[in-house]
């Protein structure tokens, strides 16, 4: 607030409680009522962002001369970021509604991006279709008045702005700026007796300059329907030209621009992880936090290398990667400062940090993040080896004083590496590590384990799951949903088969019921999953993330939005998969195997005796489920009940012979089980065979 003399001697103010911010007791008409100029700041991080990305910018490039105020605006490879919605982290322009309405617009000047930012909100939305349609010059472009042509061009005719409404109030009803102002507010509060003067005012000044009564009263009315939602033009300016800016550095600087973004948001791991996602498509590497290279932030190595920011990983803290810099001599965010004296091993590491920022969970977690994998020592070993190494550590601390007698303050001798042996994580465990510290699966996907078997039982990759997926050739039927329209159907007779690790999944009440929503990931690309509510019912407890499972459905295809789904009919585990594809477990031995312990191992995954006994009777079972299948149906446990068939690859001196055990010893096809059998010495193999 603004005020020609001492505020406290205009308007009464308080301090809120725990803070020294000094708060007006008038509230906004009230402060405004009694002659106060009130202005609103935001504060915006993505102006942090762009100063950090400057910073990097110039680093990388010292020839770089442009500020912010001097960018130019009419770069067609900015234009073309919109074009292809390619805006994660582009300010105001992110939003997945947002994307799809900039495939259909395809700006190509700052005006359209302005104009689009003002029109994606409640209210003006309703214009979005006529907006795009003019641009694109698929509708004709009328004026009620000649006089609007140059007031509306930059719009295609529509009325976007406020400052578009006093502008005609002004040249068509002979209205002063300040009056027109005054009409705009009276519109935006819609007090009956006030519009009514207005209107009166606004004809008779239309009528004065020559625009028929009649006319003079349809613009009228298409003035005051469109200044409840109007948005001011100067605000959507300002956010535009942000956007814009954000999506030079993205298009020319784009691993300058991408570090900036991921280090405003490390605290945030679904927003690190879709940045993370996003620089990929760009073409950026993104290089693993490394406990020698990393600083806190990320980090821009050169035009297309990121060094991921040690700051990003939980149970670290500021702190404690201050300590870490600190310990090996470097400086500020550059991996090559001057007089950085490198770790060299895990025990050498805990003697050097200091211990009380760098405590046992804070190593931890830059294990499991990967950190210490560049000095050569399995993440497992160092996993177990973490006590250890701090124990020494501290040893070598209390004796510090003795150590150092005759040499500087504070120079301990490094612990002898002396790792606790331990076998390697698995792939499945090293991911698993790795998300408890990052958030998400940084250096894999958990799909890769299983995709050989899964693309046998779902061939179709995500990635290559079309609109017309499903549907007959010379037969390509539509219908409408149910809860909106503009979706395109396959046959129900022809599903598509998918398969996918469960990203995320969350619940949606429909006109329909409750559905799941499910976002499925197999590496190559995601599709939302959408699962209604009987077999949402069913299979609920399915559908939890980082859950492998098997989809029949079929596409659907957003007209409006122009996105892929697919519609479950069902989804199952990998056990049921298995059954279903009629999987057999081959488990190959040498001469010595110890057959009772193969017994054994066998024995907890049999299928109870009321399961089918017979080949015959196995192969009925599945026929019955595969009709099921074909119709949506399916029970969710009978599948597995069939199991599969056990068949022994016997190999000894002599010969090789496959050895098939009767149906009483059908199994459940568990992962477990794989485990199990080649945990054992003479067990050369065990796989599920199709």
């Amino acid at each position: 607030m603004i005020a020609p003399g001492k505020l406290t001697d205009f308007c009464p103010l308080y301090c809120a409680q725990g803070t020294d911010a000094v708060i007006s007791q008038y509230d906004k008409d009230d402060v405004e009522a009694i002659g106060l100029v009130k202005f609103d700041f935001l504060g915006l991080t993505t102006l942090t962002i762009l100063d950090l990305t400057l910073h990097y910018v110039r680093a990388l490039d010292p020839a770089f001369a442009f500020t912010l105020a001097t960018l130019p605006l009419d770069d067609p490879t900015v234009y073309d970021i919109f074009k292809r919605a390619q805006t994660v982290a582009i300010f105001q322009f992110e939003s997945r509604g947002m994307r799809e309405l900039l495939k259909r617009a395809k700006p190509d000047r700052l005006e359209d991006l302005i104009a689009l930012n003002a029109l994606y909100r409640p209210g003006p939305m309703d214009l979005i279709a006529d907006f795009v349609d003019r641009k694109q010059g698929r509708q004709r472009i009328d004026y009620l008045h000649p006089a609007l042509a140059p007031i509306l061009a930059e719009t295609y005719g529509i009325m976007v702005y406020q400052e578009q409404v006093m502008r005609i109030a002004q040249v068509i009803g002979g209205y002063s700026l300040g009056s027109a102002d005054l009409l705009r507010r009276a519109m935006g509060k819609k007090k009956a007796d006030e519009m009514a003067q207005q209107r009166d005012i606004f004809v008779a000044g239309a009528e004065r300059n020559g625009v028929a009564r009649e006319t003079a009263t349809q613009l009228f009315d298409l003035m005051e329907k469109f200044a409840g939602y109007g948005f001011n033009k100067s605000h959507s300016a300002a956010y535009a030209l942000l956007a814009y800016q954000t999506a030079y550095f993205k298009a020319h600087y784009p691993a300058a621009f991408m570090a900036a973004n991921l280090s405003a948001v490390m605290d945030d791991t679904d927003k690190v992880k879709e940045l993370i996602e996003d620089s990929r498509q760009l073409g950026l590497t993104v290089l693993a936090p490394a406990l020698n290279s990393s600083a806190y932030r990320f980090v821009p190595v050169d035009a297309k290398t990121i060094r991921y920011g040690l700051g990003a990983i939980k149970g670290t803290g500021a702190g404690a990667i201050s300590a870490i810099v600190a310990g090996r001599g470097a400086a500020g965010d550059r991996s090559d400062a001057v007089g950085q004296r490198p770790f060299s091993d895990l025990f050498e590491f805990c003697s050097r940090v200091d211990a009380r920022a760098v405590n046992r969970r804070a190593v931890e977690a830059l294990v499991r993040a990967g950190a210490f994998d560049a000095l050569g020592v399995d993440r497992a070993m160092l996993f177990a080896s973490v006590g250890r190494a701090i124990e020494q550590a501290e040893r070598a601390a209390a004796h510090a004083g003795q150590a150092n007698l005759f040499g500087r303050p504070g120079e301990t001798s490094a612990a002898a590496a002396d790792y606790v042996p331990c076998q390697p994580w698995s792939e499945r465990e090293r991911l698993a590590n790795e998300k408890l510290a990052l958030g998400y699966y940084f250096s894999g996907h958990l799909f890769t384990e299983f995709e050989r078997e899964a693309r046998r039982l779902a061939p179709t990759r995500l990635a290559d799951v079309r609109p017309n997926f499903g549907e007959r050739a010379g037969d390509r039927a539509t219908e409408r949903s149910g809860d909106r329209a503009g979706e395109r159907f396959g046959s129900k007779s022809d599903p598509v088969r998918l398969a996918g690790i469960i990203v995320s999944a969350r619940t949606q009440n429909t006109r329909r019921g409750r559905i799941g929503v499910v976002v499925l990931d197999d590496g190559s690309a995601q599709l939302e999953l959408m699962v209604f509510s009987e077999l949402f019912d069913r299979k609920r407890a399915l559908l939890k993330e980082d859950t492998l499972v098997f989809v029949t459905g079929r596409v659907r295809f957003d007209d409006f939005n122009q996105r892929l789904s697919i519609s479950a009919d069902d989804v199952i585990d990998l056990a049921e998969a298995r059954a279903r594809g009629a999987a057999r477990l081959r488990i190959d031995v040498d001469g010595a195997v110890d057959a009772a312990r193969l017994h054994e191992i066998l024995a907890p995954y049999r299928l109870p005796a009321e399961a089918p006994a017979t080949a015959a009777a196995a192969g009925m079972a599945r026929a019955g489920h595969d009709a099921n299948r074909r119709n949506g149906a399916g029970n969710g446990h009978g599948q597995a009940s069939v199991g599969c068939r056990v068949v022994v690859h016997y190999r000894n001196s002599v010969g090789v012979a496959e050895l098939a055990l009767p149906d009483s010893w059908r199994i459940r096809p568990e992962d477990a089980v794989l485990a199990d059998l080649k945990s054992q010495p003479r067990v050369l193999a065990a796989t599920f065979a199709y």
